[in-house]
């Protein structure tokens, strides 16, 4: 029971398949440019857009095509005119079927077994015809010269030729006229003549107004430029006599300003000489003031200076003599000191060895304490000969000291007045010179408290001493060497 279900399912589906097959077959559709015509049972039916199912064996259909014919409607034998001129003509006509149901079976009972070909040589037939007849009755201008005309007549007297058939016209158009005899060509030359005399007519008729222009233009432009010479002439007068007003203005302007200047320049050259001779006054009397300026500076320059080596001496010779004194006072000190130390230092070393070594010690002791004594009061007796011995000593440096600052002098200005008792020149220089030097045995005696000639025969004293001490004096100092 199963496999018959199957297969009568299966016999179904594929009856539904053949019939649906069979419909789409017998199903027909007319597209917007054509019509199909149905034939067989029912009678004639029109169909137009839209589909419709033709039932085998009943009915039949053919398509019957509805779109614009355009062919050449050109008769081979020549056509007469109303003058009874022979021409050839050649037109294009458009034509189609009507769109109503009723002349697209006329066209269908007429058509629908003949080919295209067929059906528009039938109908060129129909067209030639009529054309013979419209051109019969026009004349050759009128071909030419009005085809629109042609293609109207040819719609108003084919449209009931192309009604009974099913059809319409849509344009006649005329694409060429010709004759053998060349009546077209000679038809426009009498046209061609007369636009060709009138297109003469009218250049020379042109030239001529031209040429009366022209004249009328260079007589109007020889007034203006006689009339333009005459006022330029008379321009030219006018701006000479002003130019000449102008200049000779000029002139005795510029001899009142050349008078004017001449008279400010010596006025200005006076006043210039005037001021030229005050400022040379008042250079001259700056320049004697500055000169007793520099004068006076150098005065107390030197003044100042003299005042600072003074000062210097003092500082540096006074203080190295205390120095000197203080350090040789220290030495003799530190040398008793010391000998002292050594002494105890040995006596003790003595004392501890025994009591023999100890009293040997003991008198060597002393008798080295004498020594001592005997050497610092030698140093404290000849400590004053050693103060002049240091002070003689430097005096060089003071000298030197006190004409250092010469050394540093780039330029020296000697200024002389030239009185009577002076010296002149680089004489009254080195004579300054010998002065500073002639103060420094004065300053030393300033310093000292001591006359030079009394510290020279106290040292000389101290030499010839008797005492035994003649192995601590001091150097012998003679003071006529000069030690630098």
């Amino acid at each position: 029971m199963p496999n018959v279900t199957i297969i009568l399912i299966g016999l179904g589906v594929l009856a539904i398949l053949i019939l649906l097959v069979s419909m789409a077959r017998m199903y027909r559709k007319a597209g917007p440019n054509e019509a199909l015509i149905i034939y067989g049972s029912g009678g004639p039916k029109v169909i137009k857009g839209h589909g419709v199912i033709v039932v085998p064996v009943v009915q039949s259909c053919k398509e019957l095509s509805l779109e614009l014919m355009s062919f050449d409607v050109a008769p081979q034998q020549d056509l007469y005119t109303k003058q009874g001129v022979a021409v050839t003509v050649e037109a294009v006509a458009q034509i189609k079927v009507r769109s109503d149901n009723e002349s697209i079976l006329t066209a269908a009972e007429q058509f629908l077994s003949k080919t295209p070909p067929q059906r528009e040589g039938l109908i060129r037939l129909v067209m030639e015809g009529h054309l013979r007849g419209i051109i019969g009755q026009l004349t050759v201008e009128q071909l030419v010269k009005e085809p629109e005309n042609v293609g109207e007549r040819m719609r108003a007297t084919c449209a009931e030729d192309m009604s009974k058939m099913g059809l319409e016209v849509i344009s006649f158009t005329i694409k060429e006229v010709r004759d053998k005899n060349e009546y077209i060509t000679n038809m426009g030359r009498p046209d061609i003549a007369r636009i060709k005399r009138d297109a003469e007519i009218a250049s020379a008729e042109a030239e001529r107004d031209t040429a009366i222009r022209r004249a009328i233009a260079l007589r109007e432009s020889a007034v203006a430029k006689a009339a333009a010479d005459q006022e330029r002439v008379l321009a030219e007068t006018q701006s000479l006599g002003k130019q000449a007003e102008a200049q000779r203005d000029l002139d005795i302007q510029k001899a009142q300003f050349t008078e004017q200047s001449r008279r400010q320049e010596a006025t200005a050259d006076k006043s210039y000489e005037l001021q030229t001779n005050v400022m040379q006054q008042q250079v001259i009397a700056a320049q004697v003031k500055v000169q007793q300026v520099e004068k006076e500076a150098q005065v107390k320059v030197q003044e100042a200076e003299i005042q600072r080596n003074e000062k210097e001496l003092i500082a540096t010779v006074l203080k190295k003599s205390e120095i000197e004194a203080q350090r040789i006072n220290n030495m003799a000190n530190a040398e008793k000191a010391r000998t002292i130390a050594e002494a105890e230092g040995k006596a003790q070393a003595i004392r501890t060895q025994g009591e023999a070594e100890a009293s040997i010690i003991f008198q060597k002791g002393e008798a080295e304490a004498k020594a001592m004594n005997i050497k610092a009061e030698a140093y404290q007796e000849w400590s004053q000969a050693a103060v002049v011995d240091k002070l003689i000593t430097n005096m060089a440096d003071v000298v030197r000291a006190m004409a250092e600052p010469l050394n540093n002098i780039d330029k020296i200005t000697i200024v002389s007045t030239g009185g009577e008792g002076t010296g002149l020149g680089a004489s009254k220089l080195t004579g300054e010179m010998t002065q500073i030097a002639a103060q420094v045995p004065a300053l030393f005696e300033a310093l000292s408290g001591m006359k030079m000639s009394d510290l020279m025969s106290n040292v000389k004293q101290m030499v010839a001493r008797p005492n035994g001490a003649t192995d601590t004096k001091p150097p012998v100092i003679d003071a006529d060497t000069d030690k630098k």
